[in-house]
């Protein structure tokens, strides 16, 4: 008698790694515009390939260090409405992206993704105004977001809009979030990307979200972009150490001008 197989689940876990993008190339503009923003910021200047973790990659930097006009510009390259959203918005409030879109190549992996978002808190607002125009608001919890508080409302977006097998962009999503809900957003996070095959790219400044285990973590500098452990980022060190020695940064920070 046959051996009766036993049946397969819904979906299986790829056997071998690679997300739904797995690097990227950044060309230069012709000309003049070489030396004009974004292509003069020097992460960007000086970069040309970048891979992507196949779970969760983080873009980590000061201000102005390029990361969020990186993400922006792949998540323009992959479909994405510039000011967030999903690849079905289409609305403009201001036009917020540079060209850079225009000299970013993606390497797409075997699989594509079946959902997505670009989740970006500079424009949350405007997202959240174009959901209740579209009368869209019952797939994202069934209350509008701008009846909720900022940080429910990100994680409502999260919980409700963010399914399986899709790629998720998010431009400093701590913004809204205080510590207890930017660890939600991490156990949130960590479904997404273990049982339901997705991938995140994430620029952030929070030392909370940049925890998130095996992950690839890229630091933005005057240097270029570089691969950096979590111990090493400045944001985990400056964190710890404040958090250790508050009395010292007091004294620093507090200190009459002719004394600094």
């Amino acid at each position: 008698m046959a051996k009766r197989k036993e049946p397969k689940p819904p979906w299986q876990p790829p056997k071998e790694g690679g997300g739904f993008l797995r690097s990227i190339s950044i060309g230069r503009p012709a000309g003049e515009a070489a030396a004009q923003f974004p292509f003069d910021v020097p992460a960007i200047a000086k970069t040309r390939e970048l891979a992507f973790h196949k779970k969760v990659t983080f873009f980590v930097g000061e201000n102005g260090s390029g990361k969020s006009t990186l993400l922006e510009a792949i998540a323009k390259v992959a479909g994405f409405n510039a000011e967030g959203g999903t690849k079905n918005f289409r609305f403009s409030t201001v036009r917020t992206e540079t060209e850079l879109h225009r000299h970013v190549s993606l390497v797409r992996g075997t699989r594509r993704e079946h959902d997505g978002f670009f989740l970006r808190a500079e424009s949350f607002f405007n997202v959240a105004s174009q959901i209740d125009e579209i009368g869209m608001k019952g797939a994202y919890g069934g209350k509008s977001l701008h009846e909720q508080s900022h940080g429910e409302s990100f994680l409502a977006l999260v919980e409700h809009r963010f399914g399986r097998d899709g790629l998720f962009l998010m431009d400093e999503p701590e913004a809204a979030l205080s510590p207890q809900r930017q660890l939600a957003l991490l156990a949130f996070m960590d479904g997404l990307v273990q049982h339901m095959r997705g991938q995140m790219i994430i620029a952030t400044h929070s030392p909370i979200l940049l925890a998130y285990p095996d992950a690839t973590i890229y630091a933005f500098s005057e240097n270029g972009i570089a691969e950096q452990a979590y111990e090493d980022t400045e944001h985990f060190q400056i964190t710890r150490d404040f958090l250790n020695n508050r009395e010292r940064f007091f004294r620093r920070l507090f200190a009459p001008p002719e004394e600094t």
